[in-house]
């Protein structure tokens, strides 16, 4: 099928979703007026009645217009918010195994409670998956009067809850928490199983073990039935390589362990680049040549290194290498109390309790000179696209899902349809700027700054790393504009910071953490100004994430404006395409000054290589892990265990 008519194709399809939808919603609204004259008891005698027809096995499109009309009830009387007909329809098409498109500001948190209600009728619970526990946990308690008004049950799970109040929380009919948790839980059960399997079943293999059915007495989870994802983008394609691991003990003892790390942080900068290791950019990886090998084995070596082969000392070195040249303080972690805490790059925020395999980890803590922490191999890991393809229904939403309309389709079987917004967008799209070098780029952005804050309308800056917004701070503090900042050393307020972003004349600064999860509501008079201005400071690696930062102005038909500023030495261009035509491009614009408005384009060319670069690792991982998860079971094994350490790969 050729790419135009693929396109069309997939376009009738979702047009065809659409009209079915509205065909469900003049059934919804012909419930409407006998939901509306119950009582409260007697709208919970109605979903209980639709429930128990659920678990007769009565299809989900029969049970769809009625509890799709008590919860629009439900929340009317006990939130006094009313979904509207836009809600509505995405709500129809989250039910029909649909990545649906919503506009960032019609309200994905409302209109979730109609798909989850509907999957959790039957009785084998429903996950709602955010970007991190704060949301899961504000989401789960605002929505909860409309669930247990119905007799619907809801709780969320965080990383600091205990083994029994997951417990708890699984058993629920709705459960809230993030792709982190639900995977770790999945893994942890199936440790459990393994060694319920081995005590009670010694003589047989954990596959036989694994297709038995029924709960047992160290399982947390009751199983994955349904999971509707919030930016669904985000997780199911940014995250999608994300490994969620699962640890056991190294066999080196720990001090010999923290040892090798330490020495291996001293020797990698003697090494020379093209001498002793090649460096390739694309892929972020390091490889000692022939003489880097001989080099290694000529150094002095404590004797804690004694028990270590060669092959581990060069690996060693290698990874020490890959830290020295690709992960930088402030942009892929931050220290915080002494601990290397990892910056997610795409949201911004602080990915608490998670470590670098590999050793890469216990790599940056020698090289910052902290405490190492003990290096595991893997007792279980999954990533977070593995996971999400073992649920039996699936579903997800976000503002920006049009452009992975193939690959959500192809990894996840997932149909992208538009919804409609409630009113027409207001958003007027500023022309780029673009600017030689980067410092001149952020000069020009608080000039910018400046000039909108005079009329006293909001501004909002977004940065793709932290080290980017602090810096900007710097130079909006020096020309004396107040400001507020909102990156990953203040998570505990985020909320607070994002809520002031639309008072008038209020200037922030943040990272990509901004444009996920929490509305910016602006003040009264704030609209007849203009509206929010939101400034791109840095294009990223995936046009979906400058999409949703766009997204943070002209919501709910509200006005708003955005634009973006480049560099030329931005990030993105050098990731495409190498620090050899950055230079070039300097040195043409040097020469002609007024061509740097004609290399708009070479932005949208880099990040488009990068997205494409993306996608193959994510096909590659796809396919290894099929292979993989192929021959494993075949043996009689567990993939997400007996290949934990990726050596069967």
């Amino acid at each position: 099928m050729s790419t135009f008519s693929a396109t069309s194709w997939i376009a009738g399809r979702s047009s065809s979703r659409l009209r079915s939808a509205r065909r469900m919603l003049r059934r919804i609204e012909r419930e409407a007026s006998r939901a509306a004259a119950l009582s409260d008891s007697a709208l919970r005698s109605e979903a209980h009645s639709l429930r128990y027809r659920a678990k007769c096995g009565a299809p989900s499109s029969e049970l769809l217009p009625g509890i799709y009309s008590l919860v629009r009830e439900a929340a009317t009387r006990h939130l006094g918010m009313r979904h509207f007909d836009t809600q509505m329809l995405g709500g129809i098409l989250l039910a029909q195994a649909s990545a649906v498109e919503m506009a960032t500001g019609e309200g994905k948190t409302l209109t979730a409670t109609l798909p989850l209600s509907l999957r959790a009728l039957q009785g084998r619970g429903a996950h709602l998956v955010t970007a991190n526990d704060y949301l899961a946990r504000r989401d789960a308690e605002w929505m909860q009067p409309v669930y247990e008004s119905l007799g619907l049950s809801v709780a969320s799970i965080e990383s600091a809850s205990s083994f029994e109040e997951r417990r708890q929380a699984y058993a629920c009919d709705i459960t809230y928490g993030s792709a982190k948790e639900f995977g770790f839980d999945f893994l942890r059960d199936r440790l459990a199983l393994r060694q319920t399997a081995a005590a009670h079943w010694p003589g047989q293999s954990d596959g036989e073990f694994d297709r038995t059915t029924g709960a047992f007495d160290g399982a947390i989870q009751r199983g994955l039935h349904f999971a509707l994802i919030d930016e669904a983008d985000s997780v199911l394609i940014d995250e999608a390589r994300t490994p969620l691991v699962i640890g056991r003990a190294n066999p080196h003892p720990p001090n010999e362990a923290a040892a090798c790390f330490r020495w291996a942080a001293h020797e990698g900068p003697r090494l020379q680049e093209d001498v002793h290791y090649t460096r390739d950019a694309g892929r972020k990886t390091i490889n000692l040549t022939i003489e880097g090998e001989q080099f290694v084995r000529g150094q002095a070596k404590p004797s804690t290194l004694e028990g270590f082969r060669l092959v581990e000392l060069y690996s060693a070195i290698e990874r020490a290498l890959v830290v020295a040249h690709f992960f930088d303080r402030d942009r892929q972690y931050v220290v915080r109390d002494g601990e290397v805490v990892i910056v997610d790059e795409l949201t911004g925020r602080l990915g608490e309790g998670r470590k670098w395999r590999g050793g890469v980890h216990q790599a940056i803590e020698a090289a910052e000179g902290l405490k190492i922490t003990a290096h595991n191999d893997y007792a279980a890991q999954i990533t977070v696209q593995q996971l999400f393809r073992l649920y039996d229904h699936l579903a997800g939403m976000s503002g920006t899902l049009k452009q992975s309309t193939r690959e959500l389709s192809a990894v996840f079987s997932l149909s992208v349809v538009t919804a409609p917004t409630h009113r027409p967008c207001r958003r007027q799209i500023l022309p780029d700027r673009v600017y030689a070098t980067a410092e001149e780029k952020w000069l020009a952005i608080v000039a910018e700054v400046e000039a909108i804050h005079a009329t006293g309308r909001p501004v909002l800056v977004g940065t793709r790393s932290i080290e980017s917004s602090e810096h900007l701070s710097r130079l909006l503090e020096a020309a004396k504009i107040a400001h507020s900042v909102l990156n990953a050393h203040h998570t505990a307020s985020e909320a607070g910071r994002v809520a002031k972003a639309g008072r008038r004349g209020h200037v922030t600064v943040a990272t990509n953490m901004a444009g996920r999860g929490t509305d910016i509501v602006l003040e009264d008079g704030v609209v007849e100004l203009g509206g929010l201005h939101v400034i791109c400071g840095e294009m990223h690696e995936t046009a979906r994430v400058d999409q949703q930062l766009a997204g943070r102005t002209a919501r709910q038909g509200d006005p708003g404006s955005f634009r973006r500023f480049l560099a030329l030495d931005d990030e993105i261009i050098a990731e495409a395409f190498g620090p050899d035509e950055v230079h070039r491009l300097q040195h043409s614009a040097a020469s002609d000054p007024a061509s740097l408005d004609r290399l708009v384009g070479v932005f949208g060319v880099a990040q488009r290589i990068v997205e494409r670069r993306h996608a193959r690792q994510r096909r590659t991982l796809l396919n290894v892990a099929r292979k993989l998860d192929k021959r494993l079971r075949n043996l009689g094994l567990d993939p997400f265990l007996d290949g934990a350490d990726d050596t069967l790969v």
